[in-house]
């Protein structure tokens, strides 16, 4: 065995602390999978012989089974999510069947189901805690799910299927990250550019010199000329960070037209193109619901989920919608009367909602977001947001650059530690997008988890990444407001994850909380920036150092429910599409995906989609994440965090004592619980009653 790939250099076969990601490189992954596969199946099958139907005698040796992935397989996964590379890809692509088969053989095994069937119904039950036996009932479900009934050739299709359902995954997300950063528009026309603000034709200067520094190391020709904000050229892509405040301020409608159709097609044609992928998806997962004796996907999915069924979803969305629906007509006659009296002459379509958006809060509320940016400097955001969870939750956070391994120089890592100053956890955050090998969005991810080894604590650590605008020359990254309440949502996941007393890794943080209440803690985080100490105490000039107007603070409240209804008819958009794909669509029919998503945009747009618009070729949430079915857990755990933080308002959000008393509650109910207990019973433990609309409708600006 080479040096590059030998147990005793290669750094996917370390089993302990951190992953080395400073030297983990693509020709790592397969020799350390299949040495780690290997050693896994021997323990494995000892597992199977030599088990006893306890706690100890087979969860135990299960869990010390599965630890292994953490350090050998799931840094590949991150890493291609943040460190995309083509190698890295061929090496995932080489191994991912199999860890799938290897997952499907422990999921499959009869005499391990047997086993956990025999406790669930021993004399023992009683006698473990709470979450040992969500553990225990999860692990049966999870194998019945995973076809261990199931024999012969039934048996053999459901396998084909889970792999080709993983492959499916992998390809539609390599493609949708293919497909964005392949697009770009260079702009040399000062009047191309006429309205956008600072940062923006800043960012689109440094894209465009970041691009041709890479051509310039792929050997391409390249324009020698470096780009200036104030002369251009600006390279328009894509990215989030650039295609959002480019729609909302480009006053040329011919390049947002462009920008705009390039978007919603993305992922749809060539050699990236998702619709196979996409129809094929559905079939499977319709044959495979079939296979495990469920009518649809749909209903296999909320088995697992808070939700009791597809009406009950239904129900909880036609209530907002029935809010929703008849404001947002009004949001876009007002949108339209603006235009008009604005001076344009045309009907608005779908690549002018956008500027002419930005255009109306401005005149409304007296502020735009280039107003605001400079005063959210990234470093100050995050000092006011970790001030805020020591009030809260009795935490302190530090920096600990240098302390751990990154996969990237923008990389920061942190500890946090308890009331008495023992470590508790500790996260990366990685902050800024990077469109060549990072993934859109934000989002959570686990690296350790919370665990009981011997008479050791495994501390949780976390992954938040986030896609915000990165800095540019020497300034620190100027966030846009939304990108404030990104990152406060993404570290509601992460809190939750770390803050979590559950010893047992399947139920530890978000490991075990159903889908749907998951979005919980995040969704709550986000009300505090509206939250007048928080919000004053993270803003900080970038030049002057001086806090936040009070008077801009007013108006970001007021601006806070702007267009809310047509957010959240969106919303339910994108929820039902998912929940109709799933549960009565016929992928053989001669109805088409895009005309199921048409016949209800119908219902909750006051625009039609265009007719080829192929925004579910980008709809990762459902086709390349775990949203399948559930898309609509967002707006459920929103009604439901918005009664968390009801009860904040109720204790009075200026009454420090109470604040923190409160604080102390959610920690230890909805924090700490983690999957170890089951959502309803940890909300009314918290809010000592069932979860209610009125705080939602209220606070989003839905009341009568």
């Amino acid at each position: 065995m080479s040096n590059a790939t030998s147990s005793t250099t290669n750094p996917l076969l370390l089993t302990e602390g951190i992953p080395p990601f400073d030297k983990i490189r693509p020709e790592h992954v397969v020799s350390a999978v299949r040495e780690s596969i290997a050693k896994l199946e021997k323990h494995f099958e000892e597992i199977e012989k030599k088990h006893e139907p306890t706690w100890k005698g087979l969860l135990e040796l299960l869990s010390e089974l599965e630890r292994p992935f953490m350090h050998f397989w799931a840094p590949v996964g991150h890493l291609m999510s943040v460190r995309d590379s083509e190698a890295l890809r061929e090496a995932h692509r080489t191994v991912q069947p199999e860890v799938v088969a290897f997952s499907l053989r422990a999921g499959q095994s009869r005499v391990i189901y047997d086993g956990l069937v025999a406790l669930r119904d021993g004399e023992d039950w009683e006698k473990l805690e709470e979450a040992q036996q969500r553990i225990v009932d999860d692990r049966i479900r999870s194998m019945e799910q995973a076809g261990v009934a199931l024999e012969g050739e039934a048996k053999e299709r459901f396998n084909e299927i889970a792999q080709e359902l993983s492959r499916n995954s992998t390809d539609f997300s390599n493609h949708l990250l293919d497909a964005t950063k392949s697009f770009s528009l260079t702009l040399t026309e000062s009047s191309d550019v006429e309205g956008f603000p600072e940062s923006l034709l800043q960012l689109t200067a440094q894209s465009h010199n970041q691009a041709v520094s890479r051509e310039a190391v792929e050997g391409e020709e390249t324009t020698p000329a470096e780009a200036t904000p104030e002369s251009g050229p600006w390279r328009i892509t894509l990215d989030q960070p650039i295609f959002i405040p480019f729609m909302r301020h480009c006053r040329n409608r011919e390049l947002r037209e462009q920008v705009y159709r390039s978007f919603i097609t993305r992922a749809s044609q060539g050699k990236v193109d998702n619709n196979p992928i996409l129809v094929r998806t559905l079939e499977l997962r319709q044959e495979q619901a079939g296979l495990l004796g469920y009518d649809n996907y749909a209903d296999l999915s909320l088995s697992r989920k808070m939700a009791p069924d597809v009406q009950a979803v239904d129900d909880m969305s036609e209530e907002v919608f029935r809010s929703a629906r008849p404001r947002s007509e009004v949001d876009h006659q007002e949108l339209c009367d603006f235009a008009r009296k604005s001076g344009e002459s045309r009907e608005l379509v779908q690549w002018d909602l956008a500027f002419w958006s930005e255009r109306l809060r401005e005149d409304r509320f007296g502020y735009t977001d280039e107003q605001l940016r400079p005063y959210f400097p990234l470093p100050r955001v995050v000092n006011g947001l970790f001030g805020l969870c020591e009030r809260l939750f009795g935490i302190t956070i530090s920096k600990a650059d240098g302390e751990a391994p990154i996969w990237h120089e923008d990389v920061r890592y942190f500890r946090m530690f308890g009331e008495d100053g023992e470590p508790i956890a500790s996260f990366f955050l990685d902050a800024y997008s990077r469109p060549q090998e990072k993934q859109g969005g934000a989002w959570m991810n686990v690296c350790l988890e919370r665990r009981v080894r011997g008479e050791n604590v495994q501390l949780p650590i976390a992954y938040l990444c986030c896609n915000g605008t990165p800095p540019v020359g020497d300034r620190p990254s100027l966030m846009t407001f939304s990108e404030v309440e990104t990152l406060f949502h993404e570290f509601g996941h992460g809190l939750q994850h770390m803050l979590t007393r559950v010893n047992y890794a399947e139920a530890a943080g978000v490991a075990g909380v159903e889908w749907d209440a998951v979005e919980i803690a995040s969704q709550f985080m986000e009300n505090w920036c509206y939250h007048k100490p928080t919000l004053m105490g993270m803003t900080s000039h970038v030049d002057t150092e001086e806090s936040l107007p009070e008077e801009l603070f007013e108006k970001i409240c007021a601006a806070r429910t702007y267009r809310s209804a047509t957010q959240f008819c969106r919303q339910l958009e994108l929820g039902w599409t998912d929940l109709a794909l799933h549960h009565k669509y016929d992928p053989g029919s001669e109805e088409s995906p895009y005309d199921v998503h048409a016949r209800i945009a119908e219902k909750t747009s006051v625009l039609s989609p265009l007719p080829e618009g192929r925004f579910l070729c980008g709809f990762a949430h459902i086709f390349a994440g775990g949203y399948a079915a559930g898309y609509y857990s967002y707006l459920w755990s929103l009604v439901l965090a918005s009664d968390v933080f009801g009860a904040f308002e109720e204790a009075g959000l200026d009454d420090e004592a109470k604040i923190r008393e409160v604080g102390k509650r959610y920690r230890e109910t909805i924090l700490a619980c983690g999957g170890g207990r089951d959502p309803m019973s940890v909300f009314q433990d918290f809010r000592g009653r069932k979860p209610t609309t009125e705080a939602f409708l209220r606070q989003h600006g839905l009341t009568a």
